[in-house]
């Protein structure tokens, strides 16, 4: 099923597939749900929940506040806060209590923000090539850069860029065509790619609430991700409810597209003992 729904002004997208656990998958930017596509194909028994985030896909970005990224104070900010009330918005638009949550990159930083928000929501947490440390003052730098060449015109060459090096060196190799696919999923204007890099410089430093997560954890690095350090995901062993850890050491920041069947083996194992 493929629908739509309001959150807090905008029109949010989702599709809604499968049958018994519910799960939803929160893909990273700038590409949109069908990130996820390749792995739920390798999954069963599971109820797929899969939202464009706000200015993804066929997601409105909706009307946003500036001023929060000091750095670039007349940017609109798209924050976690924002993203995951739509969220626990589109659970109550299908009438599911609580469901479990994967996400990669910017997909993990809403389900930190999830947790604090609504933990009696929340049954499960699996992050993949995502991590709880804020930005360096490096990557602040890097996010006002990015914003500066996106307004300048410059969005399709960024997107060129990450398509390139968001991807593994050994996914490159392996399917030249992976970067073509991937690119065409970038789809954000310059207006929500500015919003969506002001919502990443502005996220709040999560190591402090990982001691507090009671559920359990999936965490699912990769050895070729530019942005995600193994090490830096470390940090989810810290968490009460237990955390379940695994290095795919030939995976880059988009592991889970560019190994679906290990990725969708991994999650499936650890699903059946959330089950169990």
């Amino acid at each position: 099923m493929k629908g739509t729904y309001t959150s807090g002004g905008a029109t949010v997208a989702f599709r809604d597939t499968g049958a018994g656990l519910p799960v939803v998958f929160l893909h990273p930017t700038p590409i949109d749900g069908e990130y996820w596509r390749p792995l739920i194909e390798e999954l069963a028994g599971v109820r797929a929940i899969v939202p464009d985030l706000r200015g993804h896909g066929k997601s409105e970005l909706g009307s946003l506040p500036e001023g929060g990224f000091a750095s670039v104070p007349d940017a609109p900010v798209l924050t976690m806060t924002q993203l995951a009330s739509d969220v626990l918005t589109l659970l109550d638009h299908l009438q599911a209590p609580a469901a479990i949550f994967t996400g990669c990159s910017i997909g993990g930083y809403i389900q930190l923000e999830l947790w604090r928000q609504a933990p009696q929501r929340v049954r499960g947490l699996a992050f993949v090539c995502s991590k709880p440390q804020p930005d360096a003052e490096a990557n602040l730098s890097k996010r006002a850069a990015t914003i500066a060449e996106a307004r300048a015109g410059g969005s399709a060459a960024l997107y060129e860029g990450m398509a390139r090096t968001l991807i593994g060196r050994t996914a490159r190799e392996r399917r030249l065509e992976i970067v073509t696919e991937l690119r065409a999923r970038m789809t954000l204007t310059p207006e929500a790619l500015v919003a969506v890099q002001a919502g990443l410089a502005t996220r709040p430093d999560s190591v402090p609430t990982v001691p507090t997560i009671t559920v359990p954890v999936l965490a699912i690095a990769g050895g070729e991700d530019p942005g995600v350090a193994p090490a830096e995901m470390e940090a989810f062993r810290a968490a009460p409810g237990g955390c379940e850890f695994h290095l795919l050491p030939d995976a880059g920041h988009l592991a889970a597209y560019e190994q679906p069947q290990k990725v969708a083996a991994l999650l499936a194992a650890w699903l059946r003992q959330i089950e169990a």
